[in-house]
């Protein structure tokens, strides 16, 4: 089941963190949907959201994956590169391998330039300095500079994948911030969204009042005597 995240529900999701993102989903029995050991190559100023479209290497066998199969049109990686549509992030299910690299700058850029939003992959990037640069959100577990070919076989299309040991469909809500990546089922994102939303708001007020010397206890959680300061305090927030 699949449900269009709206465009309010995007902008919501760019202000709320991954762990904000993990709770709302607990809440709802989901206790698998951040991304292991995936990082960002530099850090976001707002989190980044799109759709998945996802891309799966297996290992890679010497008789089929030679520097001869990136010839033509064919290949999936880079048929990937030029298919995953503006706005969505790729997303690669590469292993948990960082051995030898998911893509490198050159195709980084690629995405880039076609408006792509980022890219995810539980193995590693080649150029990951010129990656870090670019301003374009990416996420991996650590450099690799030897080609994909030496370890994995690119495969599926936009299909079920894992990615850091979490399931990740087409089309489901991709969100990552400075600490890592969070997937949301693309029937909940509607309903999360504002959820997280009102409670990064609360969160917000909540270090305000401890910057200012509160204790936590009725605070966080709030009693209603907390409930009460935060609505009046809420309209400044946005």
């Amino acid at each position: 089941m699949t449900t269009t995240l709206t465009d309010e529900n995007r902008r919501k999701l760019r202000r709320v963190s991954t762990a904000t993102l993990t709770t709302a989903l607990f809440k709802r029995g989901f206790r698998n949907q951040f991304i292991q050991d995936v990082r960002p190559l530099a850090p976001l100023n707002e989190s980044v959201v799109g759709e998945a479209f996802t891309l799966r290497y297996i290992p890679a066998r010497e008789d089929l994956d030679k520097l001869s199969a990136f010839e033509g049109t064919s290949h999936p990686q880079r048929r990937a590169i030029e298919d995953c549509p503006p706005g969505h992030v790729m997303v690669i299910d590469s292993r948990k391998d960082p051995r030898a690299a998911s893509a490198g700058g050159i195709l980084v850029s690629r995405l880039m330039q076609r408006g792509v939003a980022g890219i995810v992959t539980d193995g590693g990037f080649r150029d990951s300095p010129e990656i870090a640069e670019m301003g374009f959100p990416a996420y991996h577990n650590r450099p690799s500079a030897p080609t994909n070919l030496i370890r994995h076989h690119a495969l599926d299309i936009n299909a079920p994948i894992a990615c850091g040991d979490v399931a990740v469909y087409p089309g489901d809500i991709v969100v990552g911030d400075s600490e890592g990546v969070c997937i949301i089922p693309a029937h909940l994102a509607n309903e999360i969204a504002p959820e997280a939303y009102e409670q990064t708001a609360y969160e917000d007020f909540v270090a305000e009042r401890v910057r200012g010397g509160q204790g936590i206890f009725g605070l966080y959680p709030a009693n209603d005597e907390t409930k009460a300061a935060f609505a009046q305090w809420r309209p400044g927030w946005s």
